[in-house]
């Protein structure tokens, strides 16, 4: 991980948050992102490892604490919705600026030449079809009810 450290480093200094609720968001986005990036990594493995990647990733349950947390403040506060939801959109431009960036700076992550990289070929051959990478993964509405 040491040459990624940078990124992560600049990740958490551009998207320092200012308090408690910012911050559960911040932990939801980021481990919303982790969870997506291994369930697709996970159609590249063995079929032992994927169904082990699979079933990790179907048992993370904390995001119920978080969900029910910012609902609860959202009710007591209705604007800190929009504050909210403006922050999760920054955590994940931020995010995928880094990851960009990233590739860009690594010939293994994008074939060393310009345009797509690997992953985004990857993606091209896997069962979903060649686009499903650009369909978000639908999240739970803070404001509605379960």
């Amino acid at each position: 991980m040491a040459p990624f450290r940078r990124a992560y480093e600049d990740f958490h200094e551009q998207t320092a948050q200012s308090d408690w609720l910012e911050g559960l968001v911040k932990a939801y986005v980021g481990d919303g992102i982790g969870i997506d990036f291994y369930r697709e990594i996970s159609n590249y493995v063995d079929e032992d490892t994927r169904a082990l990647v699979v079933s990790v990733c179907d048992d993370m349950g904390q995001s119920a604490f978080i969900v029910d947390r910012v609902r609860a403040a959202i009710v007591e506060d209705p604007r800190a919705g929009g504050r909210l939801a403006l922050w999760g959109r920054r955590l994940v431009g931020e995010a995928l600026s880094q990851a960009q960036r990233v590739a860009a700076d690594r010939d293994a992550l994008s074939n060393g030449r310009p345009g797509p990289c690997c992953l985004t070929e990857a993606r091209s051959r896997s069962r979903r079809g060649p686009w499903s990478w650009r369909r978000p993964r639908r999240m739970r509405s803070w404001r509605r009810a379960p």
